[in-house]
């Protein structure tokens, strides 16, 4: 039976408490601690119950409690304080949208598959979901003008749950979205803004929802529409749900609908930042529409996306790029690239690491790499391993010269300081440090917090993280069936006085969650050691199809079970925002045991830094830059191994080497009044020094600097009066590729005497032939650099050439090689299409080597 009509219930708020609508349907109370304080005070334990939502508290609290605030002078006077400062957050920000552009327009399009906000609204997996979550919610300190633009899942990701035998289990609960802060986009006539794509020609549906967090508007895509079939509705039921069709069917929606739906909400981006690749057919949508609304070729089309497009990738992990069987896209997409004006074949050549492979999968990552101007890996070490991954697409260009940049992730600091560190943020570092928190003034500021109060504070918050873990492992156990006695046994658990190891992320088995427990006598010897126990708190989730990972688990749950680690290590069930805030505000080190060079960034160790826990890592991700000792410890020394069996072996003899000999010293060496200064000196160095680094406002501002604006000033220049800029670099690019293969090096003419004191130059002279093609169309350089004793550069710089000299098509090129430093050296000519009409000329992939 389906009813007729839908009508929404809302609280009855008197217009005295109107303004707890407003802050309960903005997601600043996800970073803001004094919104979360007013709900809180309504009702306490109603505000545990619901997991942090004020949308669903305000519609559970009794019509007695809300009349009563109405005369609660008080809590009137904490609301109206509150909302002042939230009011005044809204509309005075610090920086105004026209100081990032004066001179031409910015709008950023955000894409993510996964946004993790709040625990409220469970739409997020893990690591990329919650990076999406702190890029919008810093976006919207730095008041950035930028959309989100994502999917909103009915189902979301699983929750997890384990078995009696410790195995993995998962359900999907229903999320309510008329007791979420996501609303339902209307047009002026109040009927939903929606949207369509075709699934092998067939109309789907999609109506359009709105998030705001803070000044920052995320628009989610949503298929359970009534109009569309039973198969279709449920495209958005689950995030990373489903087989490979569903899986393309999601990125259809997200990619292609996303850019529909901007356009029906007439916004109209000027850059695209593709979080991952699983929004790639947005570049091919923005394609389509530029030929069907401004009558442009494919090819100038194109042009104007690259120049316009930004895509971060995320994984080294080949099984993290989606790729998709040939057969399948031709279903999908033979009719869209009729449209888009191009054969079917091209368009899976755009998604082919070898375009001439009729095998190949289609791969959304390699589609996303050719059409993007700027692409980055999420570290520097990852942004190596991407350049080497990817390499295949540059074929002709030597690894290091692949375009892939690296830009660093971080974290959203208000969002994961605990409430008490936070506090001596403001006692300390003044009020700006939440809203200016990659200013490394202020951060020095640190040094300047007494040690006993920094270790208070800290101590605090063990003993709620040790609170925590007991009540949930409690309610783990009583859902299990578990006896009275083995409920009341869990409250023996832990200690608030206990050195406390944390270690929560997705169980990959990259990860390698088992490596610390690769030795369970060696482990006990440390755990229970008489004077300096340690304790160990585990979180995460294995992928429902990864029992590998499910596996893990279940090796951990079985060896914490045995009497001699019951009370000293714990796994807790479905591993949240919630989970991690707690684990890593309570815990003293954060330990980290990725495979190097797998862990493309791992911002949980962040998180825990902004808490002043002490990180214990692999050399991987954001450590192998962040790691120093005055401030951490580092497992092995950035080895990578070929024999994982025996890099296991060695690394958790170094693991435990360094807890015994190094860590739990430290941490129980006590002075006056029982604090571990030194502990405390390296809390202080990594808050003061790493914080301002490694956090999402420096991450944006690199963005928006680096790729942002020259992107939008790109977009700009192409688009000016009616496209010219983009028909006449059509014109260039084809006269390029047409006449490319006539060029060459013909001769290199070195300088006589080729042994040079440093500060000295070397000339050198090329002589090019350049065929149909003129001086003004290429760059010409003098690639250089230290050689190895094979022969190979083992660093590179280039320097200019400059035509002197031409003769029917052969050009004299002359330029001069600074000599920096001592060593052996080498210099080779190379010739690109010229630097100043492409946003970045390697995406071309053209290049002639002496």
């Amino acid at each position: 039976m389906k009813p007729k009509i839908e009508y929404k219930v809302v609280p009855n708020l008197s217009p005295r408490l109107a303004p707890l609508r407003e802050l309960a349907n903005n997601l600043c109370f996800s970073w803001r601690k004094d919104i979360r304080e007013v709900f809180q005070r309504i009702d306490p334990e109603l505000w545990s119950k619901c997991r942090h939502n004020p949308v669903e508290m305000l519609g559970l609290a009794t019509q007695e409690r809300l009349d009563g605030l109405t005369h609660d002078q008080g809590f009137l006077a904490q609301m109206d304080r509150v909302y002042h400062d939230f009011q005044r957050y809204m509309s005075m920000p610090r920086i105004q949208t026209e100081d990032y552009s004066p001179d031409f327009p910015i709008q950023v399009a955000y894409f993510s598959a996964e946004f993790g906000l709040a625990s409220c609204l469970p739409i997020y997996s893990g690591g990329l979901g919650i990076l999406s979550g702190d890029h919008l919610k810093s976006a919207s300190d730095l008041n950035v003008p930028l959309v989100g633009i994502g999917l909103l899942y009915q189902e979301g990701y699983f929750s997890q749950y384990l078995s009696a035998d410790g195995w993995q289990m998962e359900t999907y609960p229903l999320n309510d979205f008329a007791n979420m802060p996501v609303a339902r986009v209307l047009d002026p006539d109040g009927r939903p803004v929606q949207v369509t794509v075709d699934f092998k020609g067939a109309p789907v549906r999609i109506q359009i929802w709105r998030v705001a967090v803070g000044r920052i508007s995320l628009y989610l895509l949503d298929t359970n529409v009534q109009e569309n079939p039973p198969e279709f509705r449920n495209t958005t039921a689950q995030l990373y749900g489903g087989d490979r069709e569903m899986r393309l069917r999601q990125e259809i929606v997200l990619g292609i609908g996303g850019i529909r739906g901007l356009k029906a909400l007439g916004i109209h981006p000027t850059v695209i930042h593709m979080n991952e690749g699983h929004s790639s057919f947005s570049a091919l949508e923005r394609i389509n529409l530029l030929r069907k609304e401004k009558g442009l070729s494919f090819d100038a089309a194109r042009e104007i996306v690259i120049a316009s497009t930004v895509f971060t990738t995320h994984t080294p992990v080949p099984a993290g790029n989606d790729a998709f069987d040939p057969g399948l896209i031709r279903a999908y997409f033979e009719q869209y690239a009729a449209e888009l004006g191009i054969n079917f074949r091209v368009l899976l050549g755009y998604g082919r690491l070898d375009p001439r492979d009729e095998s190949e999968p289609f791969g959304m990552t390699t589609l996303a790499l050719r059409l993007s101007a700027h692409v980055n890996g999420v570290s520097r070490l990852h942004g190596k391993v991407s350049r080497s991954m990817w390499h295949k697409i540059w074929r002709r260009h030597p690894v290091e010269d692949v375009p892939i940049d690296h830009i660093t992730n971080g974290i959203h600091v208000p969002t994961w300081s605990s409430q008490e560190m936070a506090a001596l943020f403001d006692s300390y570092l003044g009020p700006d440090w939440s809203e200016d928190p990659d200013n490394e003034h202020i951060w020095m500021q640190v040094k300047q917090i007494p040690a006993v109060e920094l270790w208070r504070a800290h101590e605090r918050c063990r003993e709620q993280l040790v609170s925590y873990a007991r009540s949930r492992l409690a309610r783990q156990l009583a859902q299990r069936g578990a006896s009275n006695e083995q409920i009341r046994a869990s409250q023996e658990v832990l200690s608030p006085e206990v050195l406390t190891i944390g270690f929560a992320r997705r169980f990959a088995t990259y990860k390698r969650a088992t490596l610390l427990f690769r030795d369970p006598d060696r482990l006990d010897r440390i755990v229970n050691h008489p004077q300096h126990p340690v304790q160990i708190i585990i979180a995460g989730k294995a992928h429902p199809m990864d029992n590998e990972g499910k596996d893990f688990i279940k090796r951990i749950v079985h060896l914490a079970r045995q009497e001699r680690f019951r009370r000293k290590i714990i796994f807790l069930e479905d591993y949240n925002i919630d989970v991690a805030l707690r684990l890593v505000s309570g815990s003293d080190l954060w330990l980290n045991t990725p495979r190097r060079p797998l862990e493309a960034c791992g911002t949980s160790g962040m998180k825990a830094l902004a808490n002043g826990c002490l990180n214990f890592s692999v050399l991987d991700g954001w450590w192998d830059e962040g790691y120093d000792r005055d401030f951490g410890w580092a497992i092995g020394h950035g080895e990578v191994y070929q024999d994982h069996e025996a890099q296991d072996a060695i690394e958790s003899l170094d693991l435990y080497n360094c807890l015994e000999k190094e860590i739990v010293p430290l941490f129980y060496r006590r002075g006056e009044a029982g604090i571990p200064r030194e502990w405390v000196e390296k809390m202080k160095a990594g808050l003061s020094r790493l914080v301002p680094i490694f956090n999402t406002h420096r991450m944006v501002q690199d963005y928006m600097n680096r790729f942002y604006l020259p992107s939008a000033r790109r977009f700009d220049s192409l688009c000016r009066d009616n496209f010219a800029g983009a028909l006449e670099l059509s014109r260039w690019l084809q006269k390029i590729r047409t006449g490319w293969h006539d060029v060459s090096v013909e001769e290199v003419i070195p300088e006589e005497g080729l042994e040079k004191p440093v500060g000295e130059t070397i000339e050198v002279k090329a002589r090019v032939r350049l065929g149909s093609m003129s001086p003004e169309d290429v760059s010409v350089d003098a690639y250089y650099g230290r050689m190895d004793p094979n022969g190979e550069f083992v660093e590179r710089e280039t320097a200019p050439l400059l035509p002197i000299e031409s003769n029917n098509g052969l050009y004299l090129y002359r330029g001069y090689v600074p000599c920096r430093k001592t060593g052996r050296f080498g210099c080779t000519i190379r010739v690109m299409p010229t630097q100043e009409r492409l946003e970045n000329r390697f995406v071309m992939g053209l290049v002639t080597w002496a």
